[in-house]
Formats: C-alpha cells, sequence, structure tokens
C-alpha cells in the first residue's frame, strides 16, 4: 500500500553483449554516505541472472515521453524481444559499469550491487551509486537539478501518472521570508546530448 512509487527503467547487460531493460517502481534510496539505492526483482525475471552476472545496472528515471516504453519493457520479456530496438530506445555507454545508459532519460544513474537479499518472491538488490548523469535541460539556473522539468511519472496500483503541482519545497513549514529555498548539496553530472557524470 505504500504508493504512489516512482517507476523506473533498470538497464543491465550479461557482460556478453545482450542488454535488457525491465521496468522497476520497487526502487529507492537508502543510504545518503555512502549514496546507495536498491530495487528489487523476481528470480524469474530475464534481467535477474544478468544482474547476477555483473553485479551492476543503470538506473533511468522515466518521463511522460516514455510512458509507453516504460509499460512495454514491464510486460515484454527480453527473452523474447529486444526491447531497444522495438521501442527505438537509444542506449550510450556507461562511464563505470557496464550496463548501458539509456540516453532518452534524463536522469541516468550507474550503480554496483553490493548484497543481495533473497526475501521470497523478490530479491532486493542494495547497490552503491558510483555516477549520476543529468541532462542539462533538467537543471535550473543556477545549475540545480529540477526533475520537474523533465514531467516525470509515478507508478499507482497498476498506472501510470504525472506529477501534479508542488505544494511547497523542503522546509517550507518553517521558513521565515517566502522564496528561500533549500540547497540540496547534491552533485550531477551535466549533459546535453552528451553526458559528463559525476563520480561520488
Amino acid at each position: 500500500m505504500l504508493y504512489p512509487l516512482p517507476v523506473v527503467l533498470v538497464a543491465v547487460t550479461d557482460g556478453k553483449g545482450h542488454d535488457n531493460l525491465i521496468t522497476v517502481a520497487w526502487t529507492g534510496t537508502v543510504c545518503t554516505n555512502p549514496p546507495m539505492l536498491s530495487i528489487s526483482v523476481k528470480p524469474e525475471r530475464y534481467s535477474h541472472a544478468m544482474l547476477l552476472a555483473t553485479g551492476e545496472f543503470t538506473v533511468n528515471l522515466s518521463t511522460e515521453k516514455l510512458a509507453r516504453a516504460v509499460d512495454f519493457c514491464g510486460v515484454r520479456s527480453g527473452r523474447d524481444v529486444d526491447k531497444f530496438a522495438c521501442m527505438e530506445l537509444r542506449r550510450e555507454a556507461a562511464s563505470q559499469v557496464q550496463a548501458p545508459l539509456l540516453a532518452d532519460s534524463p536522469v541516468n544513474i550507474e550503480c554496483r550491487v553490493t548484497q543481495r537479499k533473497t526475501l521470497g518472491s523478490h530479491d532486493l538488490f542494495l547497490a552503491k551509486v558510483l555516477c549520476v548523469h543529468a541532462d542539462e535541460s533538467c537543471l535550473d539556473e543556477t545549475g540545480r537539478l529540477d526533475l520537474s522539468r523533465s514531467r516525470p511519472i509515478v507508478y499507482d496500483h497498476g498506472g501510470y501518472y504525472g506529477l501534479g503541482k508542488s505544494l511547497g519545497r523542503f522546509g517550507f513549514s518553517v521558513q521565515k521570508k517566502k522564496g528561500i529555498s533549500r540547497e540540496s548539496g547534491e552533485k550531477y553530472g551535466n549533459r546535453s546530448k552528451k553526458r559528463k557524470g559525476v563520480k561520488e
């Protein structure tokens, strides 16, 4: 019942020339220092074996423009189709891992698995964030990431939804002056067509 959730496209490879994309809604931040995130994947999924083989993947944030591809990559298996080709998605080489980046995504996160926990229906993969790439179109005038510019989507009980209007920024309830924003302190690679990664 923890909905809505971010929905992302996770790219994996077997290290032998075969790549795949899998749609994941069970993902999230688990640690700040070191920066880490998690994804949950069923063992029977085609991508699961690739995750075990290389221990690497990329998380590619989804947008309204990618909604059809997000759904397709969640209901079709990489055993049967090349999802990149079917959805005419562009891949690019990552800087730290073997798995590709999805060039059509506004933000790409390169990850290396540190732990796998078998929980039951899903395996939980805990991974360290090695590098983050952000499209220049998603950066504001100060260079701060503004994901609302990319029109992100979320997943909610079988449906995909865009985000509504902003209701405030973190800390707005205790701000004394209107318009003061909290600086994130995070670093992002700046990319416009060509990408530059920022090592964490």
